[in-house]
């Protein structure tokens, strides 16, 4: 078997500190900031010359906690319900052969500092915080974007969400900047496929706050924030 290796460009950081709980398309991501923080050898200004004309990129990354958890030719997605099988090259599952992310985000910026050298600013990143990035490229809307493909059981479930109820008080324990952002985690469902539990109280960790919820008849509803 042909093996290959990849160099790591830079690291991803923002609030999504564990896996559970980061929605499984970015697109459902608009309003949280990732820093995209250059590895000295690639921090170089003139390898970002005229990115700044692009609205949006494509981000190739690890599955780094998942690479050593081996692979299926089958798995069970998610908007399945967590029973129906189908090809792993038919999902974007992270148990793959090659253990490799795609996500489009939006460029906000490029900044240099002391601390951190180069970095890039971006939005929409379904990313945990940490994950090496292997390559970074522009979208192009006329070749990328293609309106009338079909998408399969992703595209029958993209409308797929549950309705929240978060009391005002618990909300309020949240900054107002994260409250469309945690909101949106919890309406795209959080909880692994498997787990249809009413009366288990589920955790999901956000920066530094975490929100505890029940889920009951496509109810989501939040009993705590600590």
């Amino acid at each position: 078997m042909d093996t290959v290796s990849f160099n790591v460009i830079a690291h991803i950081y923002n609030d999504f500190t564990e896996k559970f709980g980061i929605p499984r398309q970015s697109a459902f991501l608009e309003n949280t900031v990732s820093r995209i923080v250059f590895e000295k050898e690639y921090a170089v200004r003139d390898a970002l010359r005229g990115i700044e004309d692009y609205s949006h990129l494509w981000l190739l990354w690890h599955f780094s906690q998942n690479s050593s958890t081996g692979w299926s030719p089958c798995v069970r997605p998610p908007r399945l319900g967590g029973n129906k099988k189908v090809g792993v090259f038919a999902t974007r599952s992270p148990y793959r052969p090659s253990p490799i992310g795609l996500s489009s985000v939006k460029l906000v910026g490029i900044e240099e500092n002391s601390k951190e050298g180069l970095v890039l600013v971006v939005t929409g990143a379904d990313i945990l915080s940490g994950t090496p990035i292997l390559d970074i490229k522009p979208y192009i809307p006329y070749s990328d974007s293609h309106p009338h493909a079909s998408g399969s059981f992703a595209e029958e479930h993209k409308d797929y969400s549950l309705e929240v109820i978060f009391p005002d008080p618990l909300l309020s324990k949240l900054p107002k900047e994260l409250h469309e952002t945690v909101l949106s985690m919890l309406r795209c469902d959080p909880r692994p496929s498997y787990q249809h539990d009413s009366d288990r109280v589920y955790g999901m960790r956000y920066g530094k706050f975490d929100v505890h919820f029940t889920v009951k008849d496509k109810v989501l509803t939040v009993t705590d924030v600590t």
